[in-house]
Parts: C-alpha cells; structure tokens; sequence
C-alpha cells in the first residue's frame, strides 16, 4: 500500500485536527447530558451519586481542553493570513471578559465569606455545636446563616463547593497570559534594555517564577512564624517586594507588573487547590464516615478547617493588591517610572492596608491609623510617579520633522495597515496616518513618548531621546501641522 506524502499531510494537519477536536467535543458534550440524567437517577445512593458527578467533572475537564485544542488548530490555520491577527484579538477579548467574569466571582465570594468571619453572632443564642449565626436582608428577602464549630451531624447531599471560580479565573488568566506575553514575547515580554533573553528563556523564567513563589509562600505558611503575625506579614512583604524587584529586573515594565499581579494570583488559586478544598474534602468526608451508625470514627479533624480558614483569609489580604496592580498595568506612570519595583511594592502595601482596615471595621474594631495611612501611601505614590518639567529649552520643530519620526518609529504598529511582525491591527485603535490623526492623540503621544518613554514597545524601534525631545517640543509649540 503506497504512503501518504507527508508534505500534504503536515499542511493539512491543523484542519484534520479541528475536525477531529470538534466530534470529540459534540461527543463530549452529549455524554454531560447522559451523565446529569443518570446522576437524577442515582440521587438516592450517595456513592454512585458521588462517582457521577466525579465523571461529570472530568467530562467538563475534557471539553475544556478539547476547546483549546480547536482553538489552536484554528490558530495554526489562519497563522500568517489576515486573519491571524483578527482571530488574536477576539481571543483577547473573549477570554479577557471570562477572566474578569470569573474573577468578580471568586473575589466577590472571598469578600463575602470573610464578612461572614467577621461579622458572626458568636455570643446570643448560639446553640453549642455553632460557631456563629448571622441574619441578613437582601433582594427583597430574609437569609439566616449558621456556621458550625466542625460539621452538621448529618452532612446534606447537596452541598456547593466555591472552587471553580477559582479555577477558571486562573485558566483564563493563564490563557491571557500566552495570548498577550508569550505569543509575542519579544515585543511584551523581553526588553532588552532590561536583560537579554531568549523567547524560552523569558517564558522559563515566567513559570519558574511562579512555582518558586509558592514553595516559598507554602512554606512560610507552615514555618513557626504563622504563629506570629507581625513577624509572617513582615516576612511576607520583603517576599513580595523581592519578587517586585526580580520581575522589574528580568522583564519589561508592563509584564514585570502583569507578572508579580500573576504570580500572587497564582498562590491564591494554588491555596484553593491544594489546601482549602482538600481540607474542606477531609472534612466531609470524616464527617460522614462518624455520621453512620456503626462507625467507631472520631468527629472530623478542627485543624484542618483552621488550615482552610488561614489560606482562605490570606486570599481575602491578597485581593485588592491583584486588583490595583492588574489595573495600574494599564497606566504607564506605574510601570514606566524608572524604580517601579519600589512603585509595585508601595501599591501591594498600601491596598492591603486598606483591605486589612475593611476586615478590622466588619469585626466592630476600631483602627484609626491603618486607612489614613494606606491612603497616604498610595497618593505618595501618585506624587513621585508625577512627570517632572523638561529642563531643555526647545527650537523651532516643524510637522515635517515629528512626522518623519512617527514613521520611522511609529507608523508600523500605528496605521490602518500595520507592517509589524505581531500586531496585524493598530494596538487600541490609535492610527497615526494621517496628520489630523497624529494631533487628536498629541495628549497620549506626549504621555506615552516622552514622559513615561514607554512608547514604542519596550523602543522595538529604537526612538532616541533627541527624538522624544522634538515630539514634546512640537506638541508644548502647539503641534501645528502647518
């Protein structure tokens, strides 16, 4: 039997992989619908019960890669067409509003069962087995809440795990990771003004970094010092603040930013992952096997809820730190400045005052230093991230000349058409074809090029500083195009 030509074969390879992907998702997807009317069927028997829905969960596990993997055969199809860069910025925006939709979940959930933490009846009424109760109006409706000291006597059969928010923020986080810094690392990840790498050097790094920060932080957590918190919290913050600098030395502005917001939410999801729910899985399941009549087992163990309780309560601290930075990530007077790993650091301490003083406030105790304080870290950083005035008088710059910069340096990432090896679509929009395009956006130009220098890209293009001069000495002239 004559063989195939591999040439053909391996052209083809991609669309012989997206429709191999696409039955096996179609498969995949009729047997959720199989699998949910035999869990309806088995819900009387508690271990079958629990099998089907471990099945299921590994079902939506495969349709979750089975989707990555048409993902990337679309990807390998359109690569080098005009559709490579569309297809890249859908992508973005898809898994963007799934990072942000799953995040609200998973951070709204922390906030509000640390609130219930802090703002339990511990004392009235309280029968022995509880730890608290909380009653509560919203939506037009009255919620009672009970937290037991251990467990119920009795464990319901419905019980709902917050896990996946979790997860699923972390995916899609990831996902945006490789769509925006190792797609195109050499453009967001690595700036050799910084330090000279390799694409597989940066990225090697990038997810070393991240495992290197939860040993370190997992053992911190099991060290004596989680018995003393000033001394955890202190040792904490030079860990972060050491990683601050290590980012802001390794890679470019932007992704050192991006990257120390990852990192920390990567310890968050790895506390969910491998201590909150295997200790809340123990739980339940001691709980029980002591629950049977003829069971000789002991209550469930308190030290792990304990244990879930500490990590669960170091997420609810870690929160407002990941927000601020992944928002500042976007505003170039944060991780433009030249000591932004000290810009990083004072952000992470100053949103984790304020958080601290949210938590302290819910648990009806007084701190009148904390807020102000947090406050007046943060607005300091505002200040010395402010631009200081040019001491260099200018001369006269003509349009000519700015625009003869803007082409060389600007215009392959900036047109309708863009020549740039990654970008196939102006980044945000913003065109510099025409001179009335380069005046609108002479407020943006003046920001990005000469007070923050952090346009172009980690200077792909090599724009001088005698460069970035004549633009700002156009634009205070009156960027006149005439």
């Amino acid at each position: 039997m004559p063989l195939l030509p591999i040439a053909p074969v391996a052209r083809n390879m991609p669309a012989i992989l997206l429709i191999l992907s696409s039955a096996i998702l179609v498969m995949l997807i009729v047997m959720t619908y199989r699998i949910h009317a035999i869990s309806k069927r088995t819900a009387d028997d508690e271990s079958r019960h629990e099998r089907t829905g471990m099945i299921q969960n590994w079902i939506y596990a495969a349709i979750i890669f089975t989707i990555i993997a048409s993902i990337a055969s679309i990807y390998f199809l359109v690569k080098g067409t005009v559709y490579e860069g569309h297809l890249m910025e859908w992508l973005n925006i898809a898994i963007r509003v799934m990072h942000i939709t799953f995040g609200i979940a998973w951070i709204g959930a922390s906030f509000y069962f640390v609130f219930l933490e802090n703002a339990l009846n511990r004392t009235e009424n309280v029968r022995d087995e509880l730890a608290g109760n909380l009653w509560a109006i919203h939506g037009g409706g009255f919620y009672y809440l009970e937290k037991y000291k251990v467990a119920p006597k009795t464990i319901p059969t419905h019980l709902h795990w917050f896990k996946y928010e979790a997860y699923f923020t972390w995916v899609t986080g990831f996902a945006l990771l490789f769509i925006i810094y190792y797609f195109n690392s050499s453009a967001m990840l690595i700036d050799t003004n910084v330090m000279k790498l390799s694409a597989l050097q940066a990225i090697g790094i990038s997810i070393g970094s991240f495992i290197v920060a939860w040993l370190l932080y997992d053992g911190l957590c099991k060290s004596p010092l989680r018995k003393q918190p000033f001394l955890f919290a202190l040792t904490g913050i030079i860990l972060l603040t050491g990683f601050a600098f290590f980012y802001s030395h390794v890679f470019s502005g932007r992704a050192a930013f991006i990257h120390f917001g990852s990192m920390i939410g990567g310890i968050m999801v790895a506390n969910v992952f491998f201590v909150i729910i295997p200790s809340q899985k123990a739980m339940v399941k001691a709980a029980k096997k002591a629950g049977r009549p003829d069971s000789q087992a002991q209550l469930p163990d308190p030290q792990k809820g304990k244990n879930a309780l500490f990590r669960s309560i170091h997420n609810n601290y870690f929160t407002l730190p990941v927000l601020f930075v992944m928002v500042s990530n976007h505003f170039p007077s944060t991780f433009g400045n030249k000591y932004q790993w000290i810009v990083l650091s004072a952000i992470t301490l100053g949103s984790a005052g304020i958080k601290h003083w949210l938590n302290l406030r819910e648990q009806g105790r007084l701190s009148v230093w904390i807020l102000p304080a947090s406050v007046f870290l943060l607005l300091a950083v505002a200040y010395v991230t402010a631009p200081q005035s040019p001491t260099t008088k200018c001369r006269e710059v003509s349009f000519a000349e700015v625009y003869t910069i803007i082409q060389q340096r600007c215009i392959a990432c900036h047109s309708s058409r863009p020549t740039d090896d990654f970008y196939k679509t102006p980044p945000n929009g913003v065109k510099y074809d025409t001179p009335d395009d380069i005046v609108k956006k002479k407020d943006l130009i003046l920001q990005r090029v000469f007070i923050t220098r952090t346009m172009p890209q980690n200077n792909k293009t090599n724009m001088t500083l005698e460069e970035r001069d004549q633009i700002r000495c156009w634009i205070e002239q009156g960027a006149y195009t005439k």
